[in-house]
């Protein structure tokens, strides 16, 4: 070796670069490669599930905010009946205009499509101004109210307090889950 040129020594120092380089550099290079790659793929996963965890966020958001309407809502048209309820809530709001309540028959619900809606015939004494107020009252109420065939008559026997008796059909309504199965639909069901 000691005879060699000089460019023999620099062929030998680059032949044993070249086989340092094959047998340790490149294989670490595809080592190093892979891990550029996988933390590539890391970081588009991470940025993928940052935007489904930004897009989750906002979904529970409007589910929190859709779940107090929900609420506000069955507070107008509960999903069930409440006769008792209604019957106290209604007296207390005729006490309160200093009303006698003489009638209040619920009656049968009517199935509409997503709601029953539930008639209740009512017949109150006292005065105009009283009874003023009990609607006032009653269009503030909590659960949802329609008032329907409203009459007037002056009593044949007034008082101070009682001038005049009103008549009229309160309606409620009940939510319901299911709209009820249509007769094509039931046939159907039946024939199989």
């Amino acid at each position: 070796m000691k005879d060699w040129p000089w460019y023999g020594h620099v062929a030998l120092a680059l032949v044993a670069v070249i086989i340092l380089y094959m047998v340790y550099f490149k294989p670490k290079n595809a080592v190093l490669n892979n891990i550029k790659e996988e933390r590539v793929k890391a970081e588009e996963t991470l940025n993928r599930l940052k935007g489904k965890k930004r897009q989750l966020d906002k979904i529970e958001a409007e589910r929190a905010t859709l779940s107090i309407t929900l609420k506000e809502l069955e507070a107008i048209i509960p999903d069930r009946k409440e006769v008792w309820d209604v019957l106290r809530n209604m007296h207390q709001l005729a006490l309160n205009s200093s009303l006698n309540i003489a009638k209040f028959q619920p009656q049968r619900e009517v199935n509409k499509e997503f709601y029953f809606e539930w008639p209740i015939p009512v017949e109150i004494t006292g005065n105009f101004h009283n009874l003023a107020r009990f609607f006032d009252r009653l269009s503030n109420f909590s659960r949802l109210f329609n008032i329907e065939g409203f009459t007037i008559k002056a009593l044949s026997r007034q008082t101070g307090d009682d001038t005049i008796t009103a008549a009229f059909t309160a309606k409620t309504y009940i939510f319901r889950e299911k709209p009820p199965e249509s007769k094509a639909k039931k046939g159907k069901k039946r024939g199989r």
